[in-house]
């Protein structure tokens, strides 16, 4: 059961199952956030969040609230307090995070549909990690009113499913009327190259794509950058949200203390600089998407972990991070990798306000892999 915090079943309707990750609000229930110092305090929900009273006007049927990394600061998925949910491709790997709950719901067929919140890759690495689909928003899109913030200059609210069209029915939910746009199979791919993936990560994807065309390599200069740049935001921020419950360290988990006081202290003094880098790299993914329909790279640089040591889970967020650093939407796909019981997964990025696109050169690229 640590996949849920809390689960209802036999919910009324015959609208999608919903699971909602324990950081967004549901009317009558505590939002924990994955943290037993939150818990203790957390009164019910006097109202749903924004994103889930659109889902429920749409007849989604909640079906319960799902567990996350602590405070939602982890892309592994593991919380020694509420428990880790096990990956189902694989229960020696982690779930991912921080919408780990989220899921292993929807790959364990458990919920047709769940939302996370993604601030340094939270829906796009568990979806990854579980071989489901996942869509990050564009940053400001979805409103994250009644959401838990971890870093407000990076949060976003997104759907994740078991493919695109479950993805896209998350999406009716948040916004009605969402519809993806005709794919258009004229447009162009530009393949961001990376150091540090696993060829046979690099050769997954690459063969993926190029069932839709051709595609064309670029490099975006300032791409590391912007990923560490996400940890000075995301250091600032989740620090004065959460600092003041580390006065009782019992209350969290060793990790996280020690988390929250080393990202404070690496962040101090280096938000201008954070910002520079911010209209930086998204200046370079405009001039990029200028040039191409999509850009597309793998999720993470290999399959699924074992459960790391120390902050080693932190890695995980450095093909996602820049990402939020530059506000722009991105899709996160299964492909296969020959050899592996594990999939990889490819990132399809696409300029701001662009989830129409992404939703269907995914749809695209899915019908192709079949």
């Amino acid at each position: 059961m640590t996949t849920w915090i809390v689960k209802i079943d036999d919910v009324p309707g015959d609208g999608p199952r919903l699971a909602v990750k324990d950081a967004i609000d549901v009317a009558g229930l505590p939002t924990t956030a994955g943290s037993r110092a939150v818990a203790e305090r957390a009164e019910p929900a006097a109202a749903d969040a924004a994103v889930v009273a659109s889902a429920r006007a749409q007849g989604a049927r909640i079906v319960g609230k799902v567990n996350l990394t602590e405070f939602c600061l982890g892309a592994d998925g593991v919380n020694p307090w509420s428990g880790t949910p096990v990956n189902p491709l694989d229960p020696a790997r982690v779930p991912g995070g921080s919408s780990s709950g989220s899921a292993v719901a929807v790959a364990s067929g458990e919920a047709d549909v769940a939302f996370g919140t993604d601030t340094a890759g939270s829906v796009r690495i568990p979806a990854a990690c579980c071989g489901i689909a996942s869509l990050k928003t564009t940053h400001g899109r979805v409103p994250l009113d009644g959401v838990y913030p971890l870093s407000p200059t990076l949060d976003t609210v997104g759907p994740m499913g078991r493919d695109v069209a479950a993805v896209v029915t998350g999406m009716r939910l948040i916004e009605p009327g969402f519809a993806p746009d005709a794919y258009d199979a004229n447009m162009t791919i530009g393949r961001l190259r990376v150091p540090n993936v696993d060829p046979a990560i690099d050769a997954a994807v690459d063969d993926a794509l190029r069932l839709l065309g051709p595609i064309t390599d670029e490099t975006c200069e300032h791409f590391q950058d912007a990923a560490l740049a996400n940890g000075v935001f995301v250091g600032e921020e989740a620090y004065a949200q959460n600092g003041p419950l580390l006065g009782d360290p019992s209350r969290i988990s060793e990790r996280m203390y020690r988390r929250l006081n080393v990202l404070k202290e690496a962040a101090a003094g280096r938000r201008p600089w954070a910002e520079q880098l911010q209209k930086t790299v998204r200046a370079e993914f405009d001039a990029l998407l200028d040039r191409h329909g999509v850009l597309a790279l793998p999720v993470l640089a290999g399959v699924a972990p074992e459960p790391p040591g120390g902050d080693d889970d932190l890695l995980l967020t450095m093909l996602t991070g820049t990402v939020n650093v530059a506000g722009l939407p991105a899709f996160a796909l299964p492909v296969p990798l020959p050899g592996s019981h594990l999939p990889a997964s490819v990132q399809l990025i696409g300029p701001a306000g662009s989830e129409e696109r992404l939703c269907a050169v995914a749809a695209a690229l899915e019908e192709a892999l079949r």
